[in-house]
């Protein structure tokens, strides 16, 4: 089970705010827990975090966990003082009338909603059409344009409402679960790694930002770390509820462990060594594809780092990703963070991972 600690950090974690560029409150929380474990944490100018273990051996392994999250920018503050705003990241705009949302002000937040013209006034097409960001506005309580602007200014950052919330003793309702918790478990298997003795590696635990932008930070990271492994974890979609096919998208069960991906992004020879490690540990985990065949996560961005990066994706089942209510699993983080320990404890600087021959 994970400890008091490690669960009060989650609770923080996902309760910090910080749409991609805008990852502080999140980047400060990761920096003060794996500190606690590291032989040094640094800050990049991107925003990354790097805890480190071993800083000064050659062999370095990045584990990665993206803690920026979807989210939106004020455009303009608005005659009525409501604010049009833009999206930062990919959002379902279906999902955004009346979602509670919180303007992130150099002075605090300002709690507002997502606003949208009445059902009741729309014409027959506007109910069948899906809704554009175009169409909604931020309304913060404002009765002027010029009482709104003294409290928010333009490209000011909005969060969704934080919302932590346990389902039951192992599941977890949050928005921003992708990807912190995929952060957080890089986190706890960094804790695990830092008791370990006789560590033959040096670890690079990376808290990355930007990522729903085009993995920015991954790939500005890695080439300040020069990885010889990387291992990412993110969110992976649960097939188990209504709609999604198995046999179009496989199956990834909320519960079963974390889903190990089998795509051009991975080393085989890493990840033959990684389920290896889980059977005869009997740590649990889950084979999938993901939904493409490459891309998507920062492990795309990390493997063609310099001459390339032996890389792994772990995946946590997540339902109702890219909405204000994701839900995942403890269990599966748990034991992703276990079995990402084992395997960089089992490493050597003798190892090498190329495809086929090694």
């Amino acid at each position: 089970m994970l400890s008091q600690s490690s669960l009060a950090f989650l609770k923080d974690f996902l309760m910090a705010s910080g749409p991609s560029g805008f990852e502080f409150e999140q980047a400060a929380l990761f920096r003060k827990y794996t500190g606690q474990f590291a032989h040094r944490v640094e800050t990049d100018v991107m925003g990354n975090t790097v805890a480190r273990l071993n800083p000064d051996n050659p062999f370095q392994v990045m584990l990665a966990g993206h803690y920026d999250e979807i989210g939106f920018q004020v455009v303009r503050v608005m005659d009525q003082g409501l604010l049009s705003f833009r999206s930062v990241g990919g959002i379902d705009p279906m999902t955004l009338p009346g979602s509670q949302v919180e303007v992130l002000t150099a002075s605090g937040r300002i709690p507002g909603v997502i606003g949208r013209k009445p059902i009741h006034l729309q014409t027959p097409d506007e109910r069948k059409s899906v809704p554009e960001v175009k169409d909604m506005w931020i309304d913060i309580g404002a009765e002027t344009k010029e009482a709104a602007a003294r409290l928010v200014h333009v490209g000011d950052p909005v969060s969704f409402r934080s919302n932590f919330c346990m389902l039951s003793k192992n599941r977890v309702l949050s928005k921003g679960l992708d990807d912190k918790i995929g952060a957080f478990v890089i986190a706890e298997a960094f804790r695990i790694l830092s008791a370990r003795k006789n560590l033959r590696v040096g670890v690079a635990c990376v808290g990355t930002v930007q990522e729903e932008l085009g993995l920015r930070g991954a790939a500005a990271g890695t080439f300040g770390i020069a990885p010889r492994v990387g291992i990412a974890v993110d969110v992976g979609f649960a097939t188990e509820v209504p709609g999604i096919s198995a046999d179009q998208y496989g199956e990834l069960i909320m519960g079963r462990g974390p889903g190990l991906t089998r795509n051009a992004d991975n080393n085989p020879v890493l990840l033959s060594r990684i389920m290896k490690i889980g059977d005869r540990k009997k740590i649990p985990y889950q084979l999938e594809t993901g939904h493409r065949s490459t891309g998507g996560t920062d492990t795309a961005a990390i493997q063609l780092s310099h001459g390339g990066v032996a890389t792994a994706l772990f995946s946590i089942p997540n339902r109702y990703m890219h909405t204000p209510v994701e839900i995942c699993d403890l269990h599966d983080a748990e034991a992703a963070a276990k079995l990402i320990a084992e395997t960089v404890a089992s490493l050597s600087p003798d190892d090498s991972f190329r495809p086929g021959i090694d």
